[in-house]
């Protein structure tokens, strides 16, 4: 089931050049529909699943369709790749195997915000791999970059002669594991947004803003969510697509652009409250730079696979699918204590 929300906007009809009678021909501008998910965790539980299924792409198999079909397809990439080390399969350091972007791949994720408080978990030296991985499979990132001035800079992707702008920022980098910041990774600064969205205006048509912020499990935004995604609007910015509290959190429409809290996981292995295993894909419509309709999709996470959530027909019990799994696998690691973290722009 698919929640639609009417029409934001009405488009502008552009008119070209007079026909042979004299009389003007309206066309329409270029339709881009942009698809947008959150959290993306495949290391722990996913990634051991994963491995024993022989299927590394099957976090995203089943949710696939709704991706690979859009124009540009956004995730939060909340674990870092490394061949450093092995992959970690419980805990809070997160450590993917570099083979799991296979999943990104079949689901075509086009572009991964890297701006979260897992970026450093393998070092300073999984933040160049994981920006150089990506790259070599032709996945756009944002929110790290190379340099601390390239980070700032966003990226450009065109679609149909529309040019969109993405930021991304996070309210953490450490994890608790670091003192000092690492430049390449961008955090959440209500300024600096406001900054970086008016130079990026100047190169796009459309700007979007990842933010990696909240209160984890907590239904609704906390005041620096607000203040940060206020800011990012008021500077021009048309989404601002948020993630981290691992739970959904409410849509505002404000100053022209439309703001997602949180839309939740979308691959996680998250079993401990029943909040964590479901999450919200955003389908974004434009015409040429206008957003005219939005639709939000419910997603249910079935161990650590995201499917989009049907209602059973009336009258009969909802069946719970299951992930073929060979016997050795012995369940999911044991779940962290749950902690409220504030952002901290």
């Amino acid at each position: 089931m698919t929640a639609r929300r009417a029409l934001l906007l009405l488009p502008v009809i552009a008119l070209s050049a007079a026909d042979p009678g004299g009389l003007p021909v309206p066309t329409m501008p270029p339709l881009n529909r942009l698809v947008f998910g959150g959290d993306v965790m495949m290391s722990r539980f996913v990634g051991t699943l994963a491995h024993e299924n022989e299927d590394l792409a099957g976090p995203m198999r089943d949710i696939a369709p709704v991706f690979s079909t859009a124009d540009i397809a956004f995730v939060n990439l909340e674990s870092p790749f490394t061949d450093e080390f092995k992959p970690t399969t419980k805990g809070m350091i997160f450590k993917t195997d570099p083979e799991m972007i296979q999943a990104l791949e079949l689901a075509k994720i086009q572009i991964v915000s890297t701006a979260n408080n897992h970026a450093r978990d393998c070092g300073s030296y999984g933040v160049g791999f994981t920006l150089d991985l990506l790259k070599a499979h032709n996945i756009v990132a944002v929110g790290s970059a190379p340099s601390g001035e390239d980070v700032h800079q966003g990226q450009i992707l065109e679609r149909r002669g529309v040019k969109f702008g993405f930021l991304a920022y996070t309210y953490d980098q450490s994890n608790g594991n670091y003192k000092d910041i690492d430049e390449r990774i961008a955090l959440l600064d209500p300024k600096q947004v406001q900054k970086d969205v008016e130079a990026l205006k100047q190169r796009c048509d459309v700007v979007i803003v990842s933010m990696h912020a909240g209160i984890e499990y907590m239904p609704k935004p906390s005041p620096d969510q607000k203040r940060f995604a206020h800011a990012a609007i008021d500077a021009g910015a048309k989404l601002v697509i948020g993630h981290h509290p691992h739970v959904v959190e409410p849509v505002e429409e404000y100053n022209g652009g439309v703001i997602f809290y949180s839309l939740g996981n979308l691959v996680f292995d998250q079993f401990q409250r029943k909040e964590t295993q479901i999450g919200r894909i955003v389908e974004a419509y434009f015409l040429g730079n206008t957003l005219v309709k939005f639709n939000l999709v419910p997603v249910d996470i079935v161990r650590t696979v995201p499917r989009v959530h049907v209602e059973p027909p009336p009258g009969t019990k909802p069946v719970t699918a299951r992930v073929r799994r060979r016997p050795k696998t012995q369940g999911p690691p044991a779940a962290a204590p749950a902690q409220a973290q504030r952002s901290q722009p």
